[in-house]
């Protein structure tokens, strides 16, 4: 048995965060249900790249694997009661509705602990639950802006750029993903269930640690550089820099040794902890005009011989044959009945006695419609008449 395994969860969250979180329970083993409309959960019809695929786009299989799909109407009675009869079966109720969506639903935490007192209820949002921007959309490229983040690298005088992924969505599934295990463990030991609530801007706030402490605790104000620096607060050379025939990235060099090898000998007496911030801008264009001389290759070598860090920065086509994401075999390839061979990230886990696997593609919507009412004790006759009425869908009906 994986390492959740007797645990069931209801996912009832959309896009990216809440998916993300009830997937990752779900490759340790969790029973995941998929709650969704009838007409399919809305990142089933928003193709991300506009990767569309046969009937499941590239964006919901990635983030819906290893669930089984309940496709229920609830805003009609009989699928909500439906609900209700799963929640008694259920250890973990997930969702990140619009506040007050859920109790219009008649979903809230309030609603459904008086149905199932030990149940582990999150809820993800935006902002928070209350507060002045609690209907604000809690989209990830305006929560990184809003995270104060983006103004800690590039140059004064350009806009700040955000992370090119959705970093906002990733780190607020994680910390709902940590809050399940957490609530689960204390359920463990106690037998209570309770509310968790995570929200997108303070998931991106915590992530900021060190920053924000150095800002508010150190008092080192937020300066970016008029030369080219990933971090406003990590000395020079820090960054991305371009060689003949590429980039390289580069980090904490020491300075005199940096001066010796790029052969840059303005380097020679500055010392990195002092100079490396006060001097940034004048180390980082020297840095920039020596790298320039040779390609990537050949600076690798030479630095790498002389224990400075640096690295290639790689595309996705790279990081798919790099030789160390294949010794991690960091990628997994599975069959799915619509879409064929499916090849997306693994695990970012390893367990020596109880390993994460796929177990279940992405689900067609209403897939397991049937087998989950089955396992409620429902009839075939009355599965039948709430297909007839419309308050659930199964795979092609």
């Amino acid at each position: 048995m994986n390492i959740l395994g007797g645990y069931r969860v209801l996912d009832l969250s959309v896009a990216m965060a809440g998916p993300l979180a009830a997937m990752r329970l779900g490759d340790l083993g969790a029973d995941v249900v998929k709650v969704e409309p009838v007409t399919g959960e809305w990142q089933r019809h928003t193709a991300a790249g506009g990767a569309t695929g046969n009937e499941i786009n590239a964006s919901f299989l990635s983030l819906n694997r290893n669930k089984r799909s309940l496709a229920v109407d609830l805003k009609s009675d009989a699928g909500r009661e439906l609900l209700y009869e799963l929640v008694r079966t259920t250890d973990v109720f997930l969702q990140n509705y619009r506040p007050g969506v859920a109790a219009r639903l008649g979903v809230d935490y309030d609603t459904l602990r008086a149905l199932k007192p030990s149940l582990v209820y999150v809820s993800i949002s935006g902002y928070g639950e209350s507060g002045p921007y609690a209907e604000w959309p809690g989209q990830d490229l305006l929560v990184q802006a809003m995270s104060g983040a983006l103004f800690s690298a590039g140059r004064p005088d350009e806009p700040p750029v955000a992370a090119p992924y959705f970093l906002a969505d990733a780190v607020t599934a994680y910390s709902a993903f940590e809050g399940v295990l957490a609530a689960l463990l204390h359920r463990e030991r106690t037998g209570e269930g309770q509310l968790v609530q995570v929200n997108m801007l303070d998931a991106v706030l915590a992530l900021q640690m060190q920053e924000l402490s150095v800002h508010t605790v150190g008092g080192v104000p937020q300066t970016r550089s008029e030369e080219v620096h990933a971090h406003s607060y990590i000395r020079a050379p820090y960054g991305i820099f371009t060689t003949a025939d590429g980039y390289i990235s580069l980090a904490f060099a020491n300075l005199p040794v940096l001066a010796e090898v790029l052969d840059a000998p303005q380097l020679a007496g500055l010392d990195a902890e002092r100079d490396g911030f006060a001097r940034r801008d004048e180390i980082a264009a020297a840095v920039s005009t020596a790298l320039r001389r040779e390609t990537t290759e050949h600076w690798m070598l030479k630095l790498r011989e002389r224990g400075v860090w640096c690295g290639p920065v790689l595309s996705y086509d790279d990081v798919r044959t790099d030789p160390q994401v294949l010794h991690n075999e960091s990628f997994v390839t599975y069959e799915h009945p619509t879409e064929g061979t499916v090849t997306t990230p693994g695990f970012p886990y390893r367990f020596s006695r109880t390993p994460a696997d796929v177990h279940r593609p992405a689900p067609l919507v209403g897939e397991h419609t049937d087998e989950l009412l089955a396992e409620l004790g429902i009839s075939p006759a009355t599965r039948q008449a709430l297909l007839d009425d419309g308050a659930v869908r199964r795979r092609n009906a």
